[in-house]
């Protein structure tokens, strides 16, 4: 155990076992081994506030002054969230309710944080401890309550999430997931969206919901402290001085880990207290007053356009972490009774007594009308009917936007014209004309921009992508729309999901399909569940272009992956794979005027071949999803393929023609969802298929397909299906060893004769 120093106590003095809660700071000294027994620790002099963005000191602020009406407000929500996390626990030990995790010692600063800021006005990205903000916000017992049971009217999530999963469209409070973290990004897109409206005018009118002044709030426990994506969030949010306000909930463990083990040195602040432009500030948060006083200051930090502001909260977990744990395991029983010592609403309502604001009897009265209240909740709550079966998949994608439909088909009216154009000119081109068509547009990733040191850009031919994509979109649109992202594949995504959920149109870049991973998380968790999870309350409409594949000739292990079947099994994602300059830039603009998350895969290999060129399609020119292109016609063998096995299996049908073998080949060009109605009818008039993919054989995407063609075409089949792809293992970097990884030609041509020959 570590010797952890302590600020100012309630009390003169008091014996605590060492690592128990402390009045005013978490750990100021590095962990030196305890002493045995535990020491009485003596009360330490009131700590100066912290320094404003390491300049000077900040002049001691005076406890704020409450009125009567204020602090028996402040009573009554703190004392409604711990009857609820109470009445909770009771239906959970009735088996009424399914989980409980409680917010029970967060509640004076979280009731202080939901006073100094504005319902509906300001942004909220809270997590599972903040059931006390969320009421001094507005959110009723009754909502919370119907979020317990699962009911469908329950406005976090109808019924979709656990408990305490926060959400609420009317408060923006925007929904909650459970792995923690993920919000803290899209928070700091979320305020990053303000940032972006007040640069670009034309977006004042575009953006529903913007306020000049407006604030986005995000909280955190001490364990998520530990995760990459806070030093993220805060590396963004003081680099461009965003509006955020960091709340750090310390209650000095992560389920059972301790703090001194989880950060080291065992203190948060001392660890974020070199990051520029960043009011720091750190309180007692188990004293309502003082919590108060220390929130007006962070928000008007923010308020005021003077960057980003964070306030470690020192308080208490008076319970168990969920009731999926047993404290009493890990913590031991002294230093359980010394954080009861600490309890935040005996605290206040000591306080409210020995100030004369009210009697013990008046605070009594409350309690007793907040049981009532909560009691007769409980019974709505409980009668409430749950969703329907029925409305399972609703939601999945956007339910008044059908990329799929014929709104998005242009191909038949299409008129080309001019010189034939790469995929990367069809794709820059089509970037070109949807963002002048949009203003809401913006587009950001690694080396997206042109120069962003902007003195230099006249004098510099502009980067504009690794593969020049995005080239000269940041000269004609400006660094408002188009800039460079810090090298962070979750920060792209996450900054991404908190813009769109603003109402704009990030079409962001990842450098690499290979690099991607670090923002998987962003994208299974949040990204594709968040217009599903909150009801349709909230989403996030945006487009990830990709650069994948191989066949590069050097790209090796790490810049040749193929792992589409890792996305396209996420429900409410649509990836789209072309594999010409033509439908490249029609399925770009179906996915950038969609209304649901597109992966955009390119691959590199097809980026600048000749046999894929195209004249330009118009401005309006779009390909809907799901709809499959036949490439070329057959009566023999069919083959079911996208990206560069098109090319490949078009080389192998040459081929097979000479041996009187005809074959069609059917170019799937979006992968999820895809053309099972083309798939069919080619199957049924060949009765023989191959699916042809780049990605390794076991467990693919062609798997699935050929599964279902085996279900619902078996009757139609002459041969058993078969499979070309990549073998299963990595690629790699000699161009001989790379070859043999990847399917080739000669391996469709194979699969082709073989077939014809079964």
């Amino acid at each position: 155990m570590s010797d952890t120093k302590v600020l100012r106590l309630v009390k003169k003095s008091e014996s605590l076992p060492e690592g128990a809660f402390t009045a005013k700071a978490v750990a100021k000294a590095e962990p030196k081994p305890a002493p045995a027994p535990s020491p009485v620790l003596k009360p330490a002099p009131a700590v100066k506030p912290m320094r404003r963005r390491g300049k000077a000191k900040a002049k001691t602020q005076e406890r704020p002054a409450l009125s009567r009406e204020e602090a028996l407000t402040i009573f009554r929500t703190m004392c409604t969230s711990r009857r609820l996390d109470d009445k909770e626990i009771q239906m959970k030990g009735q088996n009424r309710i399914f989980f409980q995790i409680s917010g029970a010692g967060h509640e004076a600063i979280l009731t202080a944080a939901g006073m100094c800021l504005k319902p509906g006005h300001d942004w909220f990205y809270p997590y599972y401890r903040d059931r006390a903000l969320c009421l001094q916000l507005g959110m009723t017992p009754l909502e919370m309550l119907l979020e317990s049971v699962g009911a469908e009217a329950d406005p976090n999530s109808h019924g979709r999430q656990m408990p305490s999963h926060w959400g609420h469209q009317k408060l923006n409070i925007v929904s909650q997931s459970s792995p923690t973290g993920t919000q803290l990004l899209q928070a700091v897109g979320c305020a990053e969206a303000t940032y972006r409206i007040k640069l670009v005018k034309e977006l004042k009118r575009r953006v529903k919901k913007f306020r000049n002044d407006e604030v986005v709030y995000v909280s955190l426990g001490d364990g998520t402290s530990s995760e990459g994506e806070f030093w993220e969030a805060l590396n963004t949010a003081c680099n461009l001085r965003l509006p955020v306000v960091f709340l750090l909930e310390d209650n000095g463990y992560a389920i059972s880990v301790p703090v001194e083990v989880q950060t080291a040195g065992g203190d948060i602040s001392k660890l974020v207290s070199g990051f520029p432009n960043l009011y720091r500030q750190r309180c007692d948060g188990t004293d309502a007053v003082e919590s108060l006083a220390v929130m007006r200051r962070a928000v008007d930090n923010c308020r005021k356009n003077r960057g980003p502001s964070f306030v470690h909260a020192k308080v208490i977990r008076p319970y168990s972490h969920s009731l999926s744990d047993d404290e009493k395991l890990y913590r031991a029983e002294a230093e359980r009774v010394a954080d009861a010592e600490h309890d935040p609403i005996k605290r206040f309502g000591a306080w409210i007594v020995q100030e004369a604001v009210a009697t013990a009897d008046e605070l009594q009265q409350i309690k007793d009308e907040i049981d009532a209240s909560i009691n007769e909740a409980a019974d709505q709550a409980l009668a409430s009917p749950q969703p329907s079966p029925d409305t399972a998949m609703d939601f999945v994608y956007s339910p008044t936007v059908d990329p799929t439909s014929k709104e998005f088909d242009t191909e038949e009216q299409v008129q080309l014209s001019g010189n034939p154009g790469t995929m990367v000119d069809l794709i820059n081109r089509c970037l070109h004309t949807e963002m002048k068509r949009d203003p809401r547009i913006l587009v950001f990733g690694e080396d997206v921009a042109d120069c962003s040191r902007e003195k230099s850009i006249n004098e510099v031919k502009g980067k504009g992508g690794v593969f020049k994509v995005t080239a000269n979109l940041q000269r004609e649109f400006g660094s408002a729309r188009v800039y460079n992202s810090p090298l962070a594949e979750a920060n792209i995504v996450g900054r991404a999901i908190g813009l769109a959920t603003r109402g704009l149109k990030p079409v962001v870049e990842i450098q690499f399909f290979d690099y991607i991973w670090p923002a998987f998380h962003q994208i299974r968790n949040e990204l594709a569940l968040l217009r599903w999870r909150s009801g349709n309350d909230f989403s996030a409409p945006c487009v990830i272009r990709v650069p994948v594949g191989g066949y590069l000739k050097g790209g090796a292990v790490y810049h040749s992956q193929s792992g589409v079947s890792l996305f396209t099994q996420i429900p409410g994602l649509r990836v789209v794979y072309p594999s010409n300059a033509l439908d490249a830039n029609g399925l770009l603009r179906t996915a950038i005027r969609c209304d649901d998350p597109v992966i955009f895969l390119e691959h590199k290999h097809l980026y600048r071949q000749a046999y894929n060129k195209s004249p330009y399609p118009g401005e309006d020119f779009m390909i809907p999803f799901a709809k499959a292109r036949t490439v070329r016609e057959g009566t023999d063998i069919s083959i079911i393929t996208y990206g560069a096995l098109v090319q490949r299996s078009l080389v192998a049908a040459k081929e097979a023609e000479k041996q009187g073998i005809s074959v069609e080949i059917v170019d799937l060009r979006s992968v999820s969802p895809y053309d099972w109605n083309a798939i069919a009818n080619s199957v049924t008039k060949t009765s023989r298929v191959i699916v042809a993919h780049e990605d390794s054989l076991s467990w693919g995407y062609g798997a699935e397909i050929a599964a279902r063609i085996s279900n619902e075409l078996f009757e139609h089949l002459d041969a058993p299906v078969r499979r070309v792809a990549a073998l299963d293992t990595f690629v790699a970097y000699a161009p001989q060893l790379e070859d043999a990884i990847l399917p080739q030609s000669a391996d469709v041509l194979k699969a082709i004769t073989e077939l014809h020959a079964y």
